[in-house]
């Protein structure tokens, strides 16, 4: 469900292991989109592997740091019990530029991807445990990302 992509050297050795990137991409730096979609996810929104699931609210972007965070705040909390999926990769390439450099000789350098999140999509899901369990490692995971969320159950 998720691939572990191969890093160019600005992220540390230890974080290649765990940090959510793509392995190849056809355009390194993308056009900046002009502000943020509200429109409701179309995709992505009903429950498709396990029994329960943390859907997004608010529209936002999630990183691959965020969503590492988030993953490892369930899984500790479950004490790798059950089964987890992530619904999200971040695929949408950030840039910045250094602090105090004027306008203008180019774009910035790439710093991290994320992930585009739209109202009603599914960020996580779990099976395998109680819905007590699920509820509280949701909850959890949920203060480590900047969007609301809700939990959800499978019908």
């Amino acid at each position: 469900m998720v691939s572990i992509g191969y890093c160019d050297g600005w992220v540390s050795s230890d974080e290649i292991l765990y940090m959510l990137i793509p392995k190849k991409v056809k355009h390194r730096k993308w056009h900046k989109q002009a502000g943020v979609s509200t429109r409701k996810a179309v995709r992505g929104t009903k429950i498709s592997f396990g029994d329960y699931a943390l859907k997004a609210m608010t529209p936002g972007w999630l990183s691959s740091r965020q969503i590492e965070s988030a993953r490892r705040a369930m899984v500790r909390f479950v004490k790798r019990g059950g089964k987890m999926w992530i619904r999200v990769f971040p695929d949408k390439p950030i840039t910045v530029k250094g602090a105090e450099v004027g306008m203008g000789k180019g774009k910035g350098a790439l710093d991290h991807y994320v992930a585009v999140v739209r109202p009603g999509a599914i960020v996580f899901e779990m099976s395998g445990v109680t819905e007590e369990q699920a509820r509280e490692a949701m909850r959890l995971a949920s203060h480590k990302l900047p969007v609301k969320t809700k939990f959800i159950v499978k019908k």
